[in-house]
């Protein structure tokens, strides 16, 4: 027997027209029925395009009388009066965007790849910003690969407030929510997309940040459910893309920064993290090559925020849950983290 879920997993090959995320994902399936082989969807758009409604209708159509067994499909697509998207007449994904009360800025770190250091960046970015005299949250999105607990050197349960908001963490001055603090040790999270989803919504908006100048969000490696989730939830004042030097992490730089322009987040700047390494008799190592970030900005006309040298204190710090911003904001490690909080600073006001 034909169920619901078969009949939404299938819809999930229908693309938004210009887009290429599918009808599911933008969450415009409103209902599906089905009874002895007649199907029935209800769509509703938050675009008045007729074009893009009618292919979606069709496409829609096709995908479900594929399925064994179906034999009639009714597809009721609602929209709008009007409200297409200004530019480009698409999905409005993002129109219950709410800024968070108390909140100021809030700021994506990125990356298109893992092991470039993202969450060593977040850390000493939001420590370095709350050096500088900030009032600062930091959010760890990695629902799978929590690791914000380990290198704050805190791992505690988030207590709940008179409203049942959970009241976040702080270590080093910097209010923190990730999910490592709800897991017990090395607990996985074997999930699928609609709870990443729900799980980064409630960080956003069922925990109490209080006043914050900066709440930075250490976003998983790729383009998927989470940044998507994160962008539908919040106006994001910017994201901050880190890479390593070689040509196979700025590939995949250029799929991050594509993805924050098609959502219209703005880019505040590349960040070069593992530039290089001095080596104890003072020769300097290019292990990953060098200058790729500075060049890639250039040629993609965004600010370059600066680079970071391979330190063992950088390492040391992350292991031991002191971030070396925290731990020596004075010695070279932590004054290239806080060279660039200051650019952030005064980028973001």
């Amino acid at each position: 027997m034909l169920t619901i879920d078969q009949i939404k997993e299938a819809l999930k090959a229908v693309k938004y027209p210009g887009y290429s995320r599918d009808i599911v994902s933008f969450g415009l399936i409103k209902d599906v029925a089905a009874n002895e082989g007649a199907v029935s969807v209800t769509l509703q758009l938050t675009s008045a395009n007729a074009d893009a409604a009618s292919q979606i209708k069709a496409e829609s159509e096709r995908v479900i009388k594929a399925l064994p067994g179906v034999k009639l499909v009714h597809v009721d697509v609602r929209q709008p009066a009007g409200g297409a998207t200004p530019t480009t007449g698409g999905p409005n994904p993002f129109a219950n965007q709410n800024r968070v009360a108390g909140i100021k800025r809030i700021v994506a770190v990125a990356s298109g790849k893992g092991g470039v250091g993202k969450s060593t960046t977040s850390v000493n970015l939001a420590c370095g910003l709350r050096h500088l005299g900030a009032r600062v949250g930091l959010l760890d999105c990695d629902i799978y690969g929590p690791s914000i607990p380990l290198m704050m050197g805190i791992n505690q349960r988030p207590g709940l407030n008179e409203e049942e908001k959970m009241v976040p963490p702080t270590s080093h001055g910097v209010k923190l929510m990730s999910m490592g603090f709800l897991l017990n040790d090395d607990q996985p999270v074997i999930w699928r997309g609609p709870m990443i989803q729900r799980t980064i919504q409630q960080f956003i908006t069922v925990v109490d940040w209080g006043e914050l100048d900066y709440l930075l969000v250490d976003m998983p490696p790729g383009t998927g459910d989470a940044q998507l989730t994160l962008c539908q939830t919040v106006p994001l004042d910017g994201g901050v893309i880190v890479t390593t030097p070689q040509e196979a992490s700025l590939g995949v730089v250029r799929k991050g920064i594509g993805m924050f322009e098609k959502v219209n987040v703005p880019i505040l700047g590349i960040m070069e993290n593992m530039s290089y390494f001095i080596a104890p008799n003072g020769d300097r190592i290019e292990i990953f090559g060098h200058g790729g970030g500075h060049k890639e900005a250039e040629r993609l006309k965004i600010p370059f925020l600066g680079e970071v040298p391979i330190f063992t204190e950088i390492r040391e710090g992350g292991d031991r849950g002191v971030p070396v911003v925290v731990s020596g904001p004075d010695k070279p490690a932590g004054q290239a983290f806080l060279k660039i909080a200051e650019t952030l600073r005064d980028k973001l006001g």
